[in-house]
């Protein structure tokens, strides 16, 4: 069966500056190696990565109908990704950021939260929801949790895969915010401080227990460097990362999400789901921004099967 995902939520317009390594001050210039840009956030970045790994891909969210957001749903669209359930919101500029990358590959952030604000469940395109094999919320703490919660139970209802990745830091406050729809998630895909964030926990195992108390079906935990943390209530394992020369690490938790979500849609095994989620990961971190790389879903299990991994002591 043919894996239709929709992802749903945030959509992002990021401009990448690299190598900064300080702001200058006043009217002072500086010159960089490269400036680039592209679709970004937890469902347009997700978006992209998911499309390139074979995926039938319609993203669903809001951004304005200035040229930010014409180029960045003709930048969607040539990754084969159907944008027609994207609303357009007059007077709101698209969600924007400005990421000096520093030589590490870390990046701070300008970030201007614009139409991402405005998309409710009363937008969301229920009836397609329930037709696709999957559907993958992204920052569902911009609506929060009640509202979030009535786009993924029927979702849930009909039998859609659900999913959800995370944009705020963690905080129990967040956590709070987002409690109603937490049963509705099958997998929810945060990184390993937003795990820490959000619970308080003293370890990250006992973080991820206290969201399956919640009612999470399965958690899995990017820590950067260290790979993965994949939990069940039954099973819990660690995937490592794989040895790469870092660029930008801009939507690496995104292309990590689309392997992941990818692989369970072939019907991998989560192990072998949070490889593929790995290797997408390492391959968009070897240049600028979350659409980097020409690759396949052939060419990221070749890369999976050669490539070294990180060893973390």
């Amino acid at each position: 069966m043919t894996q239709t995902v929709i992802t749903l939520g945030a959509h992002v317009f990021d401009v990448q500056v690299r190598p900064v390594e300080a702001i200058p001050e006043g009217q002072g210039a500086a010159l960089v190696e490269q400036i680039r840009f592209g679709p970004a956030g937890t469902a347009a970045g997700t978006a992209i990565t998911l499309a390139k790994l074979g995926a039938t891909v319609r993203s669903a969210g809001a951004v304005g109908t200035d040229p930010i957001g014409d180029l960045l749903l003709s930048m969607l669209a040539a990754h084969g990704i159907d944008t027609s359930l994207v609303l357009r919101r007059p007077g709101v500029q698209t969600s924007a950021s400005v990421l000096p990358i520093r030589p590490d590959g870390s990046r701070p952030a300008f970030h201007v939260p614009g139409a991402n604000l405005t998309y409710s469940p009363a937008d969301a395109p229920v009836s397609e929801i329930a037709r696709a094999t999957h559907v993958h919320l992204g920052g569902p703490e911009l609506m929060g949790g009640s509202q979030a919660a009535t786009i993924l139970a029927p979702a849930r209802a009909a039998g859609v895969v659900t999913s959800a990745d995370l944009l705020a830091p963690g905080d129990p406050g967040v956590l709070a915010w987002l409690d109603p729809a937490l049963p509705y998630l099958d997998y929810l895909l945060p990184n390993e401080e937003q795990v820490m964030g959000l619970t308080s926990a003293p370890t990250l195992e006992e973080g991820v227990r206290a969201l399956f108390e919640r009612g999470v079906g399965c958690v899995a935990v990017t820590r950067g460097a260290r790979g993965a943390l994949v939990m069940t209530p039954s099973e819990s394992f660690c995937v490592p990362a794989f040895a790469v020369s870092v660029v930008d690490t801009t939507g690496c938790g995104d292309a990590f999400s689309a392997g992941f979500l990818r692989g369970v849609g072939l019907g991998r095994s989560l192990r072998d789901s949070a490889v593929l989620g790995c290797a997408a990961a390492g391959l968009v971190a070897q240049g600028l921004g979350s659409d980097h790389g020409e690759f396949d879903l052939g060419a990221v299990d070749a890369f999976a099967a050669g490539a070294a991994v990180v060893e973390v002591s």
